[in-house]
């Protein structure tokens, strides 16, 4: 039998998704507490892979198991796991849905703090930048849809069998203070460090290093800028996956500190 498995988790102490040798990942904590609570050996797929420290507020990956359990394994698996990863859902499937590859639209946020705050340090990208221009950020980030090449803003793209990203949905939103910033995209695919590097993108945008007109020129011509380093991982999160036969609402709120209230965001 095929599961979804609906989860969430907060990246600051794993070097990414996917399993690596002899370094820690999310994908290894959950196989490794699954197969002991089993007994036998569990092979999980993920919907994505996300870099070291990079967080999902919503993540699925499928697993396939012979036999059934008769007891709490929500409870039981949530009993073990460390702190930093919750188990929502355990959702029997029809026939051989695959979590990674059936996913039609991923939709991630990317915040950003412009003064120094303790209370953020892990969950959200601090940027210590005095009057960023939010609306030639805007500006940018209203460009995004009107393109499907991403080949300019991909950090290997060579490496990719094509370099197409249907954004669905791209906005930029801020406290009325303006020192906290929230990016969000949404599309059916992203490429290597892609969403971090057009986050680091809008920094240079908002503090006058890199023009938006020069930010769509890339765009255009799908060859990256001489330099394009990513954002810090940690303000971003994958926090909505949907497919065809399945769109469940997230259940985890990211951080207390972010107020994802819509009321605490405002749209520019």
């Amino acid at each position: 039998m095929r599961y979804f498995v609906h989860i969430a988790y907060k990246g600051t102490r794993y070097f990414g998704w996917q399993r690596q040798p002899d370094k820690p990942s999310v994908q290894e904590v959950l196989e490794t507490t699954l197969s002991r609570i089993l007994k036998k050996q569990v092979q999980i797929f993920g919907c994505g892979r996300t870099d070291t420290g990079v967080h999902a507020s919503q993540f699925f990956f499928h697993m396939d198991i012979g036999e059934s359990w008769d007891f709490d394994l929500i409870f039981r698996w949530n009993h073990i796991l460390p702190d930093d990863i919750a188990i929502f859902d355990i959702i029997p499937m029809d026939g051989k849905p695959h979590a990674r590859f059936d996913a039609v639209l991923r939709t991630y946020d990317y915040f950003i703090h412009t003064y120094k705050d303790p209370f953020l340090s892990e969950s959200s990208s601090q940027y210590l930048r005095d009057g960023l221009n939010l609306r030639e950020m805007k500006k940018a980030v209203a460009l995004l849809p009107g393109y499907s090449d991403y080949r300019a803003y991909c950090k290997s793209p060579d490496k990719n069998e094509h370099t197409i990203c249907h954004i669905s949905s791209a906005a930029l939103f801020t406290n009325d203070s303006g020192n906290r910033i929230r990016f969000r995209i949404s599309s059916n695919r992203f490429l290597g460090r892609m969403i971090r590097i057009l986050a680091h993108k809008l920094i240079e945008i908002g503090d006058g290093t890199f023009g938006a007109d020069e930010f769509e020129s890339y765009l255009i011509s799908r060859q990256p800028p001489p330099l394009i380093p990513p954002a810090h991982p940690e303000g971003l999160y994958l926090s909505k996956v949907t497919y065809p036969f399945l769109d469940l609402p997230a259940k985890a709120d990211f951080s207390p500190a972010h107020n994802y209230s819509e009321v605490f965001w405002r749209d520019l």
